[in-house]
Parts: C-alpha cells; sequence; structure tokens
C-alpha cells in the first residue's frame, strides 16, 4: 500500500492521452515505392510521415503544392521593384518641396518641368511591367480549363 500512495503523489510527466495509439504497424519498400513515398510526403506538406500514412489509409484529403522556384523569384523581384517604386513617390515628394524652398520660382519650374518628363517615362515603365506581370500570371499561373 505504501508504493500505491507514493505512485499516486507524483504528478510529474507527460499527461496520459485518453485513447492512447498502442498498436502499431510495419511496412517495407522496395527503392522505387521509397521514392514515390517520399516524393508524395513531400508534396503534402505535413511534417510526420506517420500522420500522412494514416491520412492516406482512411481517405482524408492530402493537399498537394507544386511550388515553382523561378515563378517565386520573379515575385520576390517584382515585390523589391515595387517598393523601388513607392521610396521613388516619397523622393519625388521631397524634391519638389526642396525645389520651392532653394531655387526661384522661374528655375524651380524648370527643373519641374524635367522632373516631370523623367516621371511620365517612368510610370509608362511600370505599365509595362504591370503588363508582362499580367502576361506572365495569364500564361504560367493561371490554369484554364
Amino acid at each position: 500500500m505504501n508504493e500505491n500512495s507514493r505512485k499516486q503523489l507524483k504528478k510529474g510527466g507527460r499527461p496520459l492521452k485518453n485513447d492512447p495509439a498502442k498498436i502499431r504497424y510495419t511496412i517495407s519498400f522496395n527503392e522505387e515505392e521509397h521514392a514515390r513515398f517520399l516524393d508524395l510526403f513531400e508534396k503534402s506538406g505535413m511534417q510526420v510521415k506517420a500522420h500522412f500514412i494514416t491520412s492516406c489509409i482512411f481517405d482524408k484529403t492530402i493537399k498537394s503544392v507544386k511550388m515553382d522556384k523561378g515563378t517565386i523569384d520573379f515575385y520576390m523581384r517584382l515585390t523589391s521593384f515595387h517598393s523601388q517604386f513607392r521610396s521613388i513617390g516619397v523622393n519625388y515628394n521631397q524634391v519638389v518641396k526642396l525645389l520651392y524652398k532653394n531655387f526661384s520660382e522661374k528655375k524651380a519650374a524648370a527643373y519641374l518641368y524635367k522632373l516631370e518628363k523623367q516621371t511620365v517615362e517612368m510610370v509608362e515603365l511600370f505599365k509595362e511591367v504591370v503588363q508582362i506581370t499580367a502576361e506572365f500570371d495569364k500564361k504560367h499561373l493561371k490554369k484554364q480549363p
């Protein structure tokens, strides 16, 4: 009885599960099957192979996502370009304020005219980028039936 009372007093460790999984099965693959299994496991995005196998056996939905490194790189560079474009807009406002603050109105207007021409060119360039992105999206990302 003394041993039983000691066991009841100890509360350390992991809490017990209500329905622990005690039954185990083993499976053997040849090289080709193992490579196919690993490919499916990686595509599923799951972290634990046992959970993946359980979901396969009991027909739970398995998600498979194919990631294209080129597409990811394209969108990372596009995001970087967009942030640079936004910073140019902030700099544009600062330059206009400085022009009118530090130069005469006539000289500031001349510089502003040059700045406007460059801005129009930049807007046209950005429109081309948007068009190219839409074409890329249509050709490579959206699957059309």
